[in-house]
């Protein structure tokens, strides 16, 4: 079985019936149902939803990005073998265990396949909500510049880098170019206070003011929930990103749930805790495959230094990595998904067909 071939690098291609463009990101692309389908889905898998809602089909590639950039690696190998199916296996496995502990729903409804959502439309709040329970990243960069006020939060002196912070807290950013608001950057991911998001919540997607209080305790829950579970195996969850929405339930009512992807390698930091203890940190997260590029590339400032986008981009583009580098992703990827799932990420000698045959054959979604 060709490595290559075991990779699901293109995943906007598939002949999935809709009437939409399929709308594809650095690493998921998005199939918008037709209406008819949607209900007919609706009906025939009782999913929680009104009838009306639109369903899409979400297929998670295994492209790597980083530094906003996709990179790929020398004799074709175009993603991360595994990758996929562990992003997704881990979002699944939180998922669940939200269910289980009665906090929110999430945006999926069904997982026909390993790496494939069906999904319900959700109106997204414009918020990377990102909780933090250690100064690491760019909290650390601020703060070793002397910056102590962050998102608004006024931190103490003497903190250490890479410290368990006093509380779990809670450093807002924008979620795409937000223009407009008094004293919010217009910028993606720019740093943005509580006061901020209060004071405009509508711009924000902000049902209602109420809703700003409902979005913390719902970050703080989750948090709360994975960084327990990853302690019992021995894991630190260092820090994450949220991401929330509406959607509509059976009778119409809005309600606020998780979107996206949660708790997953590429989301957050997950530091291995015998290292820790020891005095080294071991990145079980995107993180390491970030800082091998830093060291790869004799000019560090272009992944560093948003202004040099251009020659980040070509950066990306015309260099193929060492084989090793992606492989050495995919073992960390697949190793966290199985210590963190208890099962095992199989990989697929041909992911396209098996996507293509279950949607075929048992949701009717494929001419």
């Amino acid at each position: 079985m060709s490595l290559a071939n075991t990779v699901l690098a293109v995943n906007d291609d598939l002949p999935i019936r809709t009437h939409d463009p399929v709308h594809s990101g650095k690493v998921r692309s998005v199939y918008w149902l037709t209406e008819a389908d949607s209900r007919r889905l609706i009906l025939q898998h009782n999913y929680d939803v009104a009838e009306d809602t639109p369903l899409a089909v979400m297929v998670i590639s295994d492209r790597i990005s980083a530094f906003d950039c996709v990179w790929r690696a020398e004799g074709g190998l175009d993603g991360v073998p595994g990758k996929g199916a562990a992003l997704n296996a881990i979002s699944n496995h939180w998922f669940d265990l939200f269910k289980q502990q009665g906090l929110a729903d999430s945006h999926i409804l069904d997982v026909p396949h390993p790496l494939v959502w069906i999904v319900q439309k959700a109106k997204p709040v414009l918020i990377e909500a990102i909780g933090r329970q250690y100064i690491t990243g760019s909290m650390w960069r601020s703060y070793s510049k002397g910056d102590r006020d962050f998102c608004g939060i006024k931190l103490p002196e003497g903190l250490e880098r890479d410290s368990k912070l006093a509380e779990l807290l809670i450093t807002p950013s924008t979620k795409g170019v937000l223009k407009g608001i008094p004293g919010v950057q217009e910028a993606d991911d720019a740093n943005i206070t509580r006061q901020s998001i209060v004071d405009h919540f509508t711009r924000f997607n902000f049902k209602q003011v109420n809703d700003v209080d409902l979005y913390e305790k719902l970050l703080k829950q989750g948090f709360d929930v994975i960084s327990s579970a990853l302690s019992a195996i021995d894991q630190i969850f260092v820090d994450t990103k949220f991401e929330f929405g509406y959607v509509k339930d059976r009778l119409g009512r809005d309600k606020l749930i998780y979107m996206d992807e949660v708790g997953t390698p590429d989301s957050s930091r997950i530091w291995d805790g015998p290292a820790y203890r020891n005095g080294k940190v071991i990145e079980n997260s995107k993180e390491g495959f970030r800082q091998m590029l830093l060291q790869y590339f004799p000019e560090p400032d272009i992944l560093l230094n948003k202004d040099r986008m251009p020659e980040r981009d070509a950066l990306a583009q015309r260099n193929f990595l060492p084989q090793q580098a992606l492989m050495d992703l995919s073992q960390t990827y697949v190793n966290i998904a199985e210590k963190i799932t208890g099962k095992p990420i199989h990989l697929s000698d041909n992911p396209k067909q098996e996507i293509i045959d279950v949607l075929q054959n048992k949701y009717g979604l494929v001419d």
